[in-house]
């Protein structure tokens, strides 16, 4: 278990269960999703501490043929029942594996179960590509504008969750340890808010693969200024969308957005201001 090889199965499949619970539109089967995707990513951090432990080197390195793309919810199901069955042979007999093992196997159980009920069934519209936003009828400038907005900060999010995930495995102070936390958790709700946006318009796609010089950090304070740069312009193209798109609800939700950016820029603050002691 305690290779990179291993850590790689675990990351496609936390995305896999992440992004199967932005496709479908049954709320529990949605919900229940999620929370096994975040149990899949606590257990993505106990094989990362383990390997970092051991002095093994691991990366983002992903299938090139990964996709979530399925015309029904069965057929999504079937496909995660699949790749949970087939990591079940790559457990050893340690604590943490006897752990993860027992965890999947409830996994597994509930979506067979769920399986079972034909009547749960539904045809999905998240990779149809019809770039409708529900009953709205939004121009195609803000269509386009919306569009684009979505595959970059889904990009973006996805970026900063394994940024700061790989950041945080080698923290120096509890300071850096609990502000790359505070930042993975924001990250998670903003992916998990734009892709559930990308499946109502039909355009629900898995993030491009990330290059290691990407999350390879050597310059953390670089990293950092860059970092305040990057929200800062995060800011302004909510603050331009939220004045472009004319549905009310979309433009409270990217001012909602636009603040939680803000406190972002305050804590990336706070450890430059420990690394300048």
């Amino acid at each position: 278990m305690s290779d990179a090889t291993f850590f790689q199965r675990k990351h496609q499949l936390w995305l896999r269960i992440a992004f199967a619970s932005f496709a479908t539109t049954n709320l529990q089967i949605k919900n229940r999703l999620y929370e096994f995707s975040v149990i899949e990513f606590r257990h993505l951090k106990w094989v990362a501490e383990t390997l970092v432990e051991s002095n093994v080197p691991y990366d983002y390195e992903r299938d090139k043929e990964l996709s979530i793309e399925s015309e029904t919810l069965f057929g999504l199901l079937t496909i995660l029942i699949k790749e949970i069955e087939e990591m079940q042979s790559l457990y050893d007999h340690s604590q943490l594996s006897q752990r993860l093992l027992h965890d999947e196997h409830y996994i597994l159980q509930t979506l067979q179960e769920t399986l079972a009920d034909d009547s749960i069934d539904e045809k999905l519209t998240a990779f149809n590509r019809s770039r409708q936003w529900g009953d709205t009828s939004l121009s195609s400038q803000e269509l386009d504008a919306l569009t684009l907005f979505l595959f970059e900060e889904s990009y973006k999010e996805y970026e900063l969750i394994m940024i700061y995930f790989y950041s945080q495995m080698s923290a120096s102070t509890p300071l850096q340890y609990g502000s790359f936390q505070d930042l993975i958790d924001e990250s998670h709700f903003h992916l998990r808010s734009f892709g559930e946006m990308m499946a109502k318009m039909g355009i629900l796609s898995l993030p491009r693969m990330l290059h290691p010089r990407t999350y390879k950090i050597t310059d953390m304070e670089k990293f950092l200024y860059d970092g305040i740069t990057e929200e800062e312009n995060a800011k302004e193209e909510c603050r331009r969308l939220s004045a472009l798109i004319t549905d009310k609800k979309l433009s409270t939700f990217f001012e909602f957005i636009n603040f939680q950016e803000s406190y972002h820029i305050e804590i990336m603050k706070k450890l430059l201001k420990e690394i300048h002691g």
